[in-house]
């Protein structure tokens, strides 16, 4: 087998994949630009022409506590007296109704309307700068950086403010050094309700108590935490909420009269408990003011906001204590807590209305020209417009305080206007899309898709002696980035190297381009035919197999198939699995052929296959597509629900054992997900006895044997201390946590034994030598060596390779027979498990590694994950008995080409089983809970926990790509069903040899596995390109962040882990070829392969 060739082909194509991504999502994403600049104590703000000193000025309000209660959503904060019957989440902080209607003049509750990325990190961003995120910023949840732009705790200690900060240690990383003093306790455990809350109110009162402090940050995430472990509607969080209650109440009883309280939370959360997304159950949270003094120059009014967007709270705290508004900040003052003008008059500190909306506007004023003469992404007509509108309405001010008349409402009305309009314009215009990079990422991924596609119908050609193989396009793309690289040095006096990439990739692309248009002239040239260029022409590219992809790559232009399109891909493998039957039979192949009497038996074509076998294969196929449309219709009992789709209700496996009350319910869901846990175990060992794979005694079957078993073990005690409620037994309280940190740990541990020994020894063959004795017992035939698959006699009847391919025993045979002595000295051999050499460690390898994807998952997800495996059991026996049945044609290539159809069905099915395991391609869909599994302390760093998460939303797409080189091996594994005489290999009327096949022929191994990987490349390279292009066109749509962005980053992602994941399972294969070569090579001394 030609190895270097075929893994050296799908690299190359994996990187030019990966260059146009990187080169489009690098133009897409939105970057804003970062004013470094911030406020001033002397900045001209007010009225004058003489600066001062903006905080030497009385501050309204001294100090300020700032209470945040992670995902508090207003639903959490509203208390309703006629709910007779609240929800666990429903009336739980009845402080802020009780002050609110006692003390209107000194308190208020608004819905806090977060702008989405609805993450930790990104709210903590905006409502401390008042700047509006990018999309990209999602990605840094994992790891949070130093806030760089001028922002309120910067502000805060410039003019001498004493920070406190107590919570969520997000804020250690965001502001380092920046703290007065700091309690920060770890806050990625999404498991752990008690750690933080409990940390801070150790400290909170005293703090208070005390004199050392003027801003006090006390960051809660019990709530938050609650909500991802077990949602809102669960008695946990009625718990939470009332422990938050209480606190609310004992802060109240502390405060002073120059201290404003501040309660609020930074998101809210799904029906599910989970947030990131801008769904409005995400993105609407409360914030409670509060402050002993009075705050409000009257009761709640008709004019009062309805939402108070959270960039607002940035210009309101910082004026209310004195402070200058951070320079970025595009928030708007809350009106409310400022008196109107006449009030203000012989009133100790503070602004007035007019007056801080004036200081707002010409802060907001400021920024955007410093901003538009930095960055050109505001169209110079909306730029325009607004330094007008600010020109006409600071004329109008000053002209007011000049001539000492009253406040006008319209002025402050026009001011609120400039406001919110220079906000919407930053909001709908705040993106760098680089169209040339798009461009380019665009080109090399259309040519990556037209290079695998051609490749893959070139294989044969690009593995022989003659191929071009890679020398040439490597130098090419070399030569191409190194120019690059010294123009850009020459010209701009630094390298990206982005372009370098660039360059090299298209360069190579049209280079192969090149020489398969070359190669397709010489020989249309020489044979006189197009034959070769068949494959271009739309007769050959317009079958249902491919059609398939491509109204799927079309359909990706619709918002509408993509929120649906876990069902509709569940409706396309059916659909594409119903054709094989229904074309067979069109070929007249489903059934055996009739005997027309009235036809001479002369004019009979002879039968590729026996009637009996034919009924069988048909017979099998029809079992088979019935086994895969039951799954696929159980698997859509799994699914997901986005919040677009309002009917929908999610699955209930999707939740963990731990979140169901149900005492009953939570036993059966656990006696599930342990028996299909259990069934897929045996499913795998029963196939591997099956093919007389478990005889030897090689690494790959000790793994089979023992850690199979016992890696399902360790999984369902997992699941049952999981599952066990940590008040249940207090005094195995310590037991408990043991196995909850031991118990995935050793899973974690045996899994990675496993694998490592199928890789280290792959072999599953066991060699039997038969002694002179009983050769002489045996028949008279001479001797020859049986690669059977199974140890048992009635295994040895059906499952029997009565001799191996003859080179091997010309090999081992000493010359011609010269006597019967001779024949009965030589010893006979049998290899049990040899049919399946190739598939046995990559059918383990893949069984094995699901169950540790399995481990990822919530325990419910074990009863997807078999029907998982039935349906990949379906698919491939749908394949081999296809191709069975199309032997009766007489057209069967000894090529080993795996057609179009089960690959496309395959990739389908990748897809299918994304969603079918509880996934969507949206943000809060992620299961953050796998970074918890086996560390339930949490992670010093991001890299593991950012791979356990991937893992966990990947894995079907994992296993699909690494289980792929199957569609090679399995119709000759199943031949031995029936007998193939016109496809065997060597004598005359010599039975099926499987997998032994493909050592037979090198080269059509080589080329088969090739086209194969390149084919399954192909189609998903196609469905990233249509992300790609849906993005590009889209990218003004009004739903391009919140559906055509995210599937972009799924799609980009899943390629990016299935290309990996397929070079995996084809260097396993390599790997084996290697192993059998050097089987054959201590077996026969002096054999040439």
């Amino acid at each position: 087998m030609k190895r270097l060739p075929v893994l050296s082909l799908l690299l190359w194509l994996c990187a030019v994949y990966f260059v146009g991504l990187y080169l489009f999502v690098g133009g897409f994403l939105l970057v804003r630009l970062e004013v470094n600049r911030t406020s001033t104590c002397g900045d001209v703000l007010q009225p004058g022409d003489e600066p001062a000193d903006f905080c030497r000025a009385e501050p309204r309000f001294r100090k300020v506590v700032l209470l945040i209660i992670d995902a508090l959503k207003i639903d959490f904060a509203r208390f309703d007296p006629n709910n007779t019957e609240p929800r666990p989440y429903e009336n739980k902080l009845p402080v802020l109704e009780e002050t609110v209607s006692s003390r209107p003049l000194h308190s208020r509750l608004y819905p806090f309307r977060a702008d989405p990325p609805t993450t930790t990190m990104q709210r903590i961003k905006g409502f401390t700068t008042g700047s509006l995120p990018t999309f990209v910023d999602v990605g840094n949840n994992f790891a949070s950086s130093a806030i760089l732009e001028d922002n309120l705790i910067h502000q805060f200690g410039q003019v001498g403010r004493r920070v406190v900060f107590m919570g969520d240690d997000t804020w250690e990383n965001l502001f380092p050094k920046k703290f007065h003093r700091s309690l920060p306790f770890p806050s990625f455990n999404v498991k752990d309700l008690h750690t933080v809350d409990n940390g801070i109110l150790q400290h909170l009162y005293t703090t208070m108590v005390g004199d050392d402090w003027d801003v006090l940050v006390a960051h809660f995430l019990g709530v938050d935490h609650c909500g991802h472990r077990f949602g809102p509607d669960h008695p946990a969080m009625a718990d939470k909420l009332a422990q938050m209650d209480e606190v609310i109440r004992s802060v109240i009883d502390r405060l002073q009269n120059d201290t404003l309280l501040v309660v609020m939370g930074d998101h809210g959360m799904t029906d599910t408990g989970d947030h990131g997304g801008e769904s409005q159950k995400e993105t609407d949270a409360a914030i409670f003011l509060y402050s002993p003094s009075p705050l409000f120059p009257g009761p709640p009014s008709q004019s009062e906001p309805d939402v108070v967007p959270q960039t607002d709270l940035v210009p309101t705290l910082a004026l209310l204590l004195g402070v200058p508004i951070p320079y970025s900040s595009v928030g708007q003052v809350l009106l409310p807590v400022f008196p109107p003008h006449e009030q203000t008059q012989g009133a100790v500190g503070g602004f007035s209305q007019l007056e801080a909306l004036w200081i707002n506007a010409k802060q907001v004023n400021r920024f955007l020209e410093t901003y538009s003469s930095m960055a050109k992404d505001i169209s110079p007509e909306s730029l325009s417009k607004l330094k007008e509108e600010f020109s006409h309405l600071s004329s109008e001010y000053l002209t007011m305080v000049r001539e000492g008349r009253s406040s006008s409402p319209q002025l402050a009305a026009s001011l609120q206007a400039y406001l919110t309009s220079v906000r919407d314009t930053c909001r709908t215009t705040w993106a760098q899309f680089n169209p040339t990079k798009m461009a380019a990422g665009l080109a090399v991924l259309a040519l990556a898709c037209l290079t695998c596609f051609i490749l893959s119908e070139l294989s044969l050609v690009l593995i022989s002696e003659t191929g071009p193989g890679l020398k040439a396009p490597a130098m090419v793309a070399l030569t191409a980035g190194v120019c690059v690289a010294a123009g850009q040095l020459l010209t701009q006096g630094y390298i990206d190297v982005v372009w370098c990439l660039a360059a090299a990739a298209l360069c190579s692309e049209l280079l192969f381009l090149r020489w398969a248009r070359q190669s397709r002239t010489i020989t249309v040239a020489k044979n006189g035919s197009k034959k070769f260029a068949s494959w271009l022409s739309l007769r050959h590219l317009l079958v249902p197999p491919l059609l398939v992809p491509l109204l799927r790559c079309a359909s990706l232009l619709s918002d509408s198939y993509v929120i649906a399109e876990g069902r509709v891909v569940t409706f396309l493998v059916f659909s594409l699995a119903l054709y094989i039957p229904i074309h067979l039979n069109w070929d007249g192949l489903l059934l055996p052929p009739s005997h027309d009497p009235l036809k001479p038996a002369g004019l009979l074509p002879a039968a590729a296959l026996p009637p009996s076998t034919v009924r069988k294969e048909s017979s099998t196929l029809l079992a088979c597509l019935g086994l895969l449309v039951g799954s696929l219709y159980l698997s859509l009992s799994f699914h997901g629900c986005r919040e677009e789709q309002g009917y929908c209700r999610p699955s209930p496996f999707l939740s963990p054992l731990s979140r169901l009350q149900d005492a009953q319910l939570k036993n059966l869901h656990y006696i599930l997900s342990v028996f299909s846990l259990g069934l897929w175990t045996y499913l795998l060992r029963r196939c591997l006895r099956h093919y007389g794979n478990l005889n030897s005694s090689g690494g790959t079957v000790f793994t089979a044997r023992w850690i199979l078993p016992l890696l399902s073990v360790c999984l369902g005690l997992h699941w049952a201390v999981s599952a066990t409620p940590e008040d249940s037994f207090r005094n195995l309280a310590e037991l408990i946590s043991v196995g909850q940190l031991a118990l995935p740990r050793t899973a974690f541990l045996l899994l990675g034994l496993g694998l490592f020994l199928i890789w280290l020894d792959p072999l599953t063959v066991f060699v039997k030598t038969r002694t002179a004795t009983t050769a002489r017992n045996s028949s008279l035939p001479p001797p020859s060596y049986r690669a059977s698959t199974g140890i048992s006699p009635q295994a040895e009847l059906h499952h029997l390779i009565p001799q191996i391919y003859q080179r091997m025993r010309r090999s081992l045979d000493d010359g011609e027979l010269s006597g019967g002595n001779e024949v009965d000295s030589r010893p006979a051999v049998e290899a049990y498990g040899l049919g399946t050499v190739y598939s046995a460690p990559l059918l383990l390898f893949c069984g094995l590694l699901g169950i540790g994807l399995l481990l990822l998952h919530p325990e419910g997800m074990a009863v997807s994950f078999l029907l998982l495996l039935l349906e990949m059991g379906a698919l491939l026996h749908i394949h081999a008995s296809s191709t069975t049945l199309s032997g009766l044609h007489g057209t069967h290539s000894s090529g080993f080409i795996v057609p179009w159809t089960p690959v496309m069905l395959w990739s389908l099915a990748a897809t299918q089983f994304f969603h079918a395991t509880g996934h969507l391609p949206t943000f809060p869909s992620i299961q953050w809970s796998a970074a918890f599994v086996g560390f339930p302390d949490g992670h010093t760093g991001t890299v593991l926990p950012a791979s356990l998460v991937t893992l966990n939303t990947f894995a079907s797409h994992i296993l699909f790509a690494v289980s792929c080189p199957l569609l090679l091996f399995w119709p000759l594994v199943c031949e031995v069903r029936g007998s193939r005489g016109s496809r065997a290999c060597g004598e005359e009327g010599e039975d099926a040899v499987m997998e032994m096949r493909l050592r037979e022929n090198p080269q059509q191994f080589s080329s088969a596995l090739l086209q194969l990987s390149t084919r399954y490349l192909f189609i998903l390279g196609a469905q990233v390109f249509a992300s790609v292009c849906a993005a590009a066109i889209l990218r003004r749509h009004l739903m391009v962040w919140k559906v055509f962005a995210p599937k972009l980053m799924f799609e980009a992602s899943g390629f990016l882990v299935s290309s990996v994941s397929l070079l995996i399972g084809v260097t396993l294969v390599m790997r084996v070829d290697v192993a059998v070569g050097r089987w054959f090579k201590k077996l026969i001394p002096d054999a040439s392969r």
